[in-house]
Parts: C-alpha cells; structure tokens; sequence
C-alpha cells in the first residue's frame, strides 16, 4: 500500500490521488462517502470536546470563586442548572470532583484545581489531534470529490 499522504496519522492509511484514478466510479463514490462520514464523526467528536472543555473551565473558575468565601458564609447551591437551594459553605478546602459514571471523590481545593486543569490540557491535546486529522480526511474527501467529478465529465457526453 502507498504511504500516507501529508506524513500520515490516523489508524488508516491516506489514499493518494493516483490510486483514486485507478478507482470505478462506483468505488470512488463509496470512498468518498466513507471519507465525509469519517471527517463528520470528528467534527462530532471535535464539538464534544469543546463542549467539555468548556464545562471544565468552568468548574475551574467555580473552585477558584469557591476557595475566595469565608467558611460559615450563606450562598445558594445548585442542584441542578435551574434549581438553586440556600446553605451554608462549611468547609471551602474540601470538594467532591465528578470524576465520570456518576462516581465522585473528595479532594482538597488544590487537588479539585490540579484535576480540572489536568483534564483540560489532556482535552486540548487531544482537540488539537483531531484538528489535524479531520483537516487530512478533509482534504483526501476533496481530493475524491474532485477526481469523481472528472471522472464523471468525461463520461458525460460532448454537447
């Protein structure tokens, strides 16, 4: 099989634009197919990310909001986005962090900041990732687009 196009990346090797040629019409329609439900997953998997990270920075800056009241101080507490309830904050060192599948731990300020800050460089990174793959796939979808389209005016007959 050729090399990857553009250095490669990704689990499947990238098609050259002389093995598309070499592709039936049928094929490279297939190809093309597959190419752009490929680049449209990861645009999925590119807003969920920023979605996270955005959920992330939020309860960064929450801690950090957190941490700045005095123990013994009377706020309203969210149940959930809508629903608030008044209490009192009893001990600002202590948090319970939502590490996934409905399980959480307690950890200090610190260790809660320390999480979310690890969370979201690991997002970013992975985000970046994805970036530069869907920009790949992309390409290779427009590639294929391109040649299918000569492919097809050539078949279309002169008028």
């Amino acid at each position: 099989m050729a090399s990857s196009k553009g250095g490669g990346g990704g689990s499947s090797p990238m098609i050259r634009v002389a093995e598309m040629e070499r592709m039936s019409i049928e094929q490279l329609k297939a190809f093309k197919e597959q190419t752009d439900l490929e680049v449209n997953l990861l645009q999925d998997s590119l807003n969920n990310i920023r979605t996270a990270t955005g959920r992330l920075e939020n309860a960064s800056s929450a801690l950090h909001d957190l941490s700045l009241r005095p123990q013994g101080k009377k706020m309203l507490v969210p149940l959930t986005a809508s629903l608030y309830v008044p209490g009192t904050l009893d001990d600002a060192d202590k948090v319970l962090v939502d590490i996934g599948t409905g399980y959480f731990v307690e950890k200090t300020m610190a260790e809660g900041k320390d999480y979310c800050e690890r969370k979201i460089n690991l997002l970013k990174s992975n985000f970046d990732q994805l970036i530069e793959l869907a920009s790949k796939k992309k390409t290779v979808a427009d590639e294929a687009g391109a040649v299918l389209q000569a492919r097809l005016k050539q078949l279309a007959p002169a008028t």
